[in-house]
């Protein structure tokens, strides 16, 4: 008989042996796999290598998951050389007989397009460095990739090691990859009787940014336009000081051997051990010059005792003993979404949709994905993690007071694309998105309940307050129908829309109320009376549109499920409605058992994105569907693809994207903490006898 849990709060007589579950999904590496790239970092800064174990052939794995090596302060801008204004890329709308200036880049060329472009172009995360291997053949000439042979890499998710081994003609290479816990840095331990014939060395090489969308740490050409001076403190160490215009930062070595090193060309330097059958180096990446670069052993104990004390921490879940074919893959993709987004979102900053591998929107995080990327961590009991990025928003609060100040509306008004300083970024589609403006309230809440003190409320109150002050003022009360839409001047959730036209799409709806209620309720949490121009909002909002008992993609859109709908394509965001959410009295949970069906058999899902699956598992699960659940978990969808090293493959552009990791790990909370007033046990998951699901530490959602 499945054992599915004695309680809704998933109390056990028998703890989980987190180490046993984590040990059975070592990533495993047998060949040359460009989309198999692993990663070993902080959630700060992240070093991503390739078989070797390093980054030897950045290149070749370009169109894969690239050998990216990236930071939360690793930022550059080319220079403004035309002194762009962030104000020329306004541009007037009037909606609702309301005027303001939005951020939109104009679709003539001109100025106003050059300043737009500028800015959404900058600032871009940078490529702090790659570091490889140059290994040498018997002809004197370098390996390449297909030269490999015997390849077994392991990455150990326990302890954040990488152990690579290989034959280069028949003689065997090990590298030992790990990154410190707390440092910016990486370690590395090489063994092979080729170091004694030196045909071993390690390759420091320094890329250039580019202006694109991706930048995938390949870019080896405009030596000129950035410089890299090398000087050497001791025998046994080295600093590269690196400017690009007039961002500068710090790489800094040091090995446990004599070594020489060289110059090959500008931004390329190399390393020759002198001999002997073992190597260690360290290189710390840092924004100013280091001078405690630690040693191997350091390095390795730091990631060992980092890796331990996160896995111990939170909760954890064991689906051992389930006779489901599928329970082995999903734990397998929770217990890594786990590790990749510890390493690549658990920063100070909201992550970008490629993390710290690679550039994506120009390295640029989007607000209205920072749910999906960091609400788990709250969910499962790491609330800490999530608290760290929270403090963006205090950085970016005055910008997002002066957009709400210059489109009419009171409070603040949450930036959609961009970065550390909270700048904004001109856009055709992100201006117009709502949905990213009630995430700090429903995140707060987690925090608050994880942690209910006066504390909490006070140290969060100004973002909260803030934030429903802008939402009521943006709902615009039409006297004829006697309530509050949302819109015109919004695109959904659904990026498919028409600002113009558009209004009342069902999860803007749904969230509004629900996250001005919350709002309400921080004000009675503080001893302080309720809000007058909140509360008229949350009773007089417009009710869900439905044509035929079915909910509608927006109450402007007649069209929205026929065959010839054009509506049928991106997120399914009309079941986001209840997913997050609880009905809350906006939804009503027979309609959206329809509009369910409906979604499930005309959607063109080949059209979607990797969040939308755990996103439509949440819904089947709040409608007691939990087969439907984990069906949708297993969608057979490119964009539903989970790589052999845990990441979420989108396509060419995007081959790894973090929200579908974050939001899996969303889902899965949900699926067995259920929410509140949950009283079914595990609710995700069917009652056939097929699933054993044991797990600990979970907290239900609202």
């Amino acid at each position: 008989m499945a054992f599915i849990g004695l309680s809704p709060n998933g109390c056990f007589a028998q703890k989980i042996d987190r180490k046993a579950v984590v040990d059975r999904h070592r990533v495993v590496i047998s060949r040359l796999d460009t989309l198999g790239s692993l990663t070993v970092g902080n959630g700060r800064f992240a070093f991503t290598v390739d078989a070797t174990g390093l980054q030897s052939f950045p290149e070749y794995y370009a169109h894969g998951v690239p050998l990216g090596t990236q930071s939360e302060w690793g930022w550059h801008s080319f220079p403004n050389k035309e002194n762009y204004r962030a104000s020329e890329s306004l541009e007037t709308y009037t909606f609702n007989d309301k005027k303001g200036l939005y951020a939109v880049p104009s679709k003539k060329p001109g100025r106003q397009q050059q300043a737009a472009d500028y800015f959404r172009q900058n600032p871009h995360r940078l490529q702090l460095g790659a570091v490889g291997l140059d290994i040498v053949k018997k002809d004197g000439s370098l390996v390449k990739p297909s030269d490999l042979q015997n390849i077994h890499q392991e990455l150990n998710v326990w302890t954040g090691e990488i152990r690579s081994a290989f034959t280069i003609e028949g003689t065997p290479i090990s590298v030992t990859t790990c990154a410190d816990a707390g440092r910016d840095a990486i370690a590395v331990r090489i063994t092979s009787d080729l170091l004694n014939e030196k045909r071993i060395k390690i390759r420091f090489r320094f890329p250039y940014p580019t202006n694109a969308f991706a930048d995938v740490a390949a870019n080896y050409t405009n030596e000129a336009a950035h410089q890299t001076n090398v000087t050497q403190p001791s025998p046994l160490s080295a600093r590269f000081s690196r400017q690009l215009d007039t961002d500068r930062y710090s790489v800094a070595a040091r090995w446990n051997k004599a070594a020489s090193i060289q110059k090959v060309a500008d931004h390329h330097y190399t390393l020759l051990p002198a001999g002997g059958t073992s190597f260690e180096t360290s290189v710390q990446f840092s924004s100013q010059p280091a001078s405690d670069v630690p040693e191997f052993a350091t390095v390795r104990n730091s990631s060992v005792a980092g890796w331990e004390k996160f896995w111990l921490s939170g909760a954890a879940i064991d689906f051992a003993g389930s006779t489901d074919p599928r329970a082995t893959e999903l734990e397998r993709r929770v217990v890594l979404s786990q590790y990749l987004t510890r390493v690549q979102c658990a920063g100070n900053f909201p992550p970008q949709e490629t993390g710290l591998t690679y550039n994506s929107w120009f390295g640029k995080p989007h607000m209205e994905m920072y749910w999906w990327h960091a609400a788990h961590y709250a969910l499962w009991g790491r609330t800490d993690l999530l608290e760290k990025s929270m403090g963006w928003y205090f950085t970016a609060f005055d910008g997002a007071e002066q957009i709400a100040k210059r489109q009419g509306f009171r409070g603040v008004r949450w930036q959609k694309m961009t970065d550390d300083t909270g700048g904004e970024t001109a856009s055709s589609v992100g201006s117009f998105l709502i949905w990213q403006q009630p995430h700090v309230i429903y995140l707060a809440e987690l925090i608050y309940r994880n942690k209910p003190s006066k504390a909490v409320l006070q140290q969060y109150q100004k973002l909260v307050f803030a934030t429903a002050d802008f939402m009521a003022s943006f709902a615009h009360y039409d006297p004829a129908e006697h309530r509050y839409n949302l819109g015109k001047g919004i695109i959904p959730a659904q990026e498919c829309y028409d600002p113009a036209q558009t209004f009342n799409s069902p999860y803007e709806l749904a969230y509004w109320k629900w996250a001005l209620q919350v709002a309400q309720r921080w004000r009675t949490r503080l001893d302080l009376p309720t809000d007058k121009n909140w509360q008229d909002v949350v009773e007089k909002l417009a009710p869900l549109a439905q044509k035929d008992g079915v909910y509608q993609a927006a109450e402007s859109v007649e069209d929205s499920y026929s065959p010839t709908s054009k509506y049928t394509i991106d997120h399914p965001a009309v079941l986001a409605a209840l997913s997050t959410l609880p009905p809350n009295g906006v939804v009503d949970t027979t309609v959206m058992h329809r509009t369910y069906d409906v979604v499930e058999n005309v959607w063109h899902w080949d059209h979607t994105w990797g969040w939308d699956f755990p996103m439509v598992a949440m819904t089947a699960t709040r409608l007691n569907q939990p087969a439907k659940a984990v069906d949708v978990l297993f969608k057979k969808v490119t964009t539903n693809t989970y790589l052999v090293n845990g990441h979420n493959y989108q396509d060419k552009r995007l081959t790894l994207y973090l929200p579908g990791n974050g939001s899996l790990l969303s889902a899965i909370a949900l699926m067995c903490a259920g929410y509140d007033g949950n009283k079914i046990s595990s609710p995700g998951f069917p009652k056939t006898g097929q699933w054993t699901v044991k797990w600990e530490g979970l907290k239900p959602m609202p």
